[in-house]
C-alpha cells in the first residue's frame, strides 16, 4: 500500500539498511525497515521531518514492515537551504519521536504535522518563534487542549507572553519580540507541560542546538 510518511528518526540496521521511525495517516507512529540505504543521495531522503511516499509491504510473520520505492513528496528546499530551519526540524522531529508513542494513531496528527512542515518551509522571514507555536499547537493535536491558565504552573513569569501565543493569530505570534534566552526558556517550559501530561520523560537533546543558534 502506498502511503505518506513523515520522518521522525532513523536507526542504522546492518550494513546498508535503516529502521525509519515515522508518522503516517494509515499507520500512526510506526517504524519501517528500509533496505539498500548507504549512498549519500539515499540518506538525504531521511532527514528530520522529510515527507515521503512509500510502498509498504506488510508481513504476518514480522512486526517490522518494509518500506520500498521511497520518493520525496515535497522538496522542502526552504528548510534544507536554511541552517535555522534545519535545526528547528531536528528539534521538532525529536519532540514528536519522544512524545508520540510507538503504535499510537492520533487522528489528524499526520495532516497537522504535514501542514506545519510546509508552513515552515514557505516562511521567508520572522520564523524564530515557530517552534514555540508548534509546541503549543502540538498539545492540542495530542488531545490535551490546554487553556492558558493550565500552563501557568509550568511557564511561571512567562505566562503573559505564553497567553499571547495562544490568543494571537499565527502571523501575529511570529512577530512577538523575544530574545533567544526567553524563547528557549518558554520552549523548555512547554516541554515540561507535555512531559507531565504524557507521563513520560521528554529528553530532547537537540534543544541545545536551538539554544546556540537563537541565543
Amino acid at each position: 500500500m502506498n502511503t505518506g510518511l513523515i520522518v521522525l528518526h532513523t536507526t542504522k540496521f546492518g550494513e546498508n539498511s535503516l529502521v525509519v521511525h515515522t508518522l503516517s495517516r494509515e499507520y500512526g507512529r510506526r517504524s519501517f525497515l528500509v533496505r539498500g540505504v548507504g549512498k549519500k543521495a539515499s540518506m538525504s531522503l531521511f532527514l528530520p521531518l522529510n515527507i515521503l511516499e512509500a510502498d509498504i509491504q506488510e508481513s504476518n510473520k514480522a512486526d517490522l514492515f518494509t518500506a520500498r520505492n521511497i520518493v520525496s513528496r515535497h522538496s522542502l528546499l526552504g528548510i534544507r537551504n536554511n541552517i535555522f530551519k534545519n535545526s528547528m526540524t531536528m528539534f521538532l522531529s525529536e519532540v514528536l519521536y519522544r512524545v508520540v508513542k510507538d503504535g499510537a494513531a492520533e487522528q489528524g496528527l499526520f495532516e497537522w504535522c504535514e501542514k506545519n512542515i510546509l508552513l515552515l518551509d514557505s516562511i521567508q522571514t520572522d520564523f524564530s518563534n515557530f517552534h514555540i507555536r508548534f509546541l503549543l499547537e502540538l498539545t492540542v493535536a495530542l488531545g490535551f487542549s490546554p487553556e492558558a491558565k493550565d500552563l501557568a504552573p509550568f511557564v511561571g513569569e512567562h505566562y503573559p507572553v505564553t497567553e499571547r501565543f495562544m490568543t494571537l493569530s499565527f502571523a501575529e505570534s511570529m512577530l512577538i519580540p523575544l530574545n533567544g534566552t526567553v524563547r528557549n526558556e518558554i520552549a523548555e517550559e512547554i516541554l515540561r507541560y507535555i512531559e507531565f501530561h504524557s507521563e513520560s520523560a521528554v529528553n530532547v537533546n537537540s534543544l541545545k542546538v536551538l539554544r546556540e543558534l537563537f541565543a
